[in-house]
């Protein structure tokens, strides 16, 4: 049965992490994986995850299965975390699952539409996340992709955008981030997603919404303007959320899939379909990070104290792609990288070509993912003029 097994090619961040990790050079630096990370390059737990595990200690009672759309008080939280005091809401017209992280929750949105219909096209942007398109293909469903950023001009390529997206089948789905754009870093204005929102209630196709990175951008509620738009604007949508960022849950692999209907009636029988999904994949989820964030969300002490970490998350971010940028100037760097604090999130391009990419790598034990992107919260006070002298150097 196995004989025919071919290896396969290493996934581009993880095989990363693994030649950063046996590196011997003391200075090494790792800007590839997508992971908050401290000024000491740590991953923390944030005091509100750790006060909400103690609770949980003290009052779990059983182990029993939640079912297959998980915790229910989790997945009303979830739904007003991203949605907020929103109509969609009020009209009883949002369906939230928790999944196995943001990824089950791709996973079963795509399978979700699978079902709707075999082999459906969904439309993801150039570039996106490298797990997207392989998530959806492995879904069944047919993958093309739109505009989304000008490399040469370190932006936003919205015209090209809007072009494709005039192309898009009624009973097509388009993928749209929600804020922090993965890998570019940057995110559609408010304008641009009122244009693209119209587009999409025009045309009829649905729009698959990925909100990783809530509160990591501008704040929580900025963040999910563009959801939250598009949801008053479209009847239906599939909103793919994680807390694995904004909550550092990264290990406990804690999302949620939320479908939204035209009805009440419609509703519950886009959920009903996507609970037979979820029974034959991995037929219940987890249930520690649910608990987790919904002690959190239900606590007023406590999501003070979450606001105030995420905050804070958030803030070292903006920082350090400040910081990076006059660094590199210091050191001698006459191209100009500002475009790098005009983004949202973890994530930018640096724009330098493979050969200089692989010389980082070799030379200065820099580690940075084939296309440049890099982990802005991966840079710190103590690294960056190592960094942005090395990449002086490679320039």
């Amino acid at each position: 049965m196995f004989s025919q097994l071919q290896q396969p090619p290493a996934d581009p961040i993880l095989g990363l992490s693994v030649k950063f990790k046996a590196d011997s050079n003391p200075n090494k630096i790792d800007l590839g994986p997508g992971i908050y990370k401290d000024e000491v390059g740590h991953t923390p737990i944030l005091s509100c995850v750790k006060a909400a595990e103690n609770f949980r200690f003290e009052n779990e009672t059983t182990k029993v299965y939640l079912g297959s759309a998980g915790s229910a008080l989790f997945n009303d939280k979830i739904a007003t975390l991203i949605l907020g005091d929103h109509k969609v809401i009020n009209e009883n017209r949002v369906r939230t699952i928790s999944t196995p992280g943001g990824t089950g929750a791709l996973r079963m949105a795509g399978e979700f539409i699978n079902r709707c219909k075999p082999g459906a096209t969904i439309w993801v942007s150039n570039p996106t996340w490298a797990n997207h398109q392989g998530v959806f293909k492995a879904a069944g469903l047919t993958i093309k992709t739109y505009p989304y950023y000008d490399y040469e001009n370190k932006c936003l390529d919205f015209d090209g955008m809007i072009e494709a997206l005039k192309l898009v089948a009624k009973d097509d789905a388009v993928l749209l981030h929600a804020c922090c754009h993965n890998p570019s870093g940057m995110d559609l204005n408010k304008e641009q997603w009122q244009e693209v929102a119209e587009l999409a209630n025009d045309i009829g196709f649905t729009p698959v919404v990925d909100i990783a990175y809530q509160g990591f951008g501008q704040g929580l509620d900025v963040d999910a303007f563009g959801l939250r738009l598009m949801a008053n604007t479209v009847e239906e949508v599939i909103i793919c959320s994680s807390c694995s960022k904004n909550f550092g849950l990264y290990r406990e692999r804690i999302g949620a899939c939320s479908v939204i209907g035209k009805s009440a009636t419609s509703a519950d029988i886009m959920h009903s379909v996507l609970l037979t999904v979820v029974r034959v994949n991995y037929s219940m989820p987890p249930a520690h990070g649910a608990a987790i964030v919904e002690t959190i969300l239900s606590s007023d002490e406590l999501t003070a104290q979450w606001h105030e970490e995420l905050k804070g998350m958030r803030d070292r971010i903006s920082d350090m792609r400040q910081l990076l940028v006059n660094k590199l100037a210091t050191n001698g760097v006459t191209r100009d990288f500002s475009f790098i604090t005009t983004q949202n999130g973890m994530f930018s391009f640096l724009g330098i070509d493979k050969d200089q990419i692989q010389r980082l790598k070799d030379e200065f034990g820099i580690y940075v993912v084939g296309s440049s992107r890099i982990n802005i919260a991966g840079v710190s006070p103590s690294n960056v003029d190592y960094l942005t002298q090395s990449i002086a150097k490679v320039l």
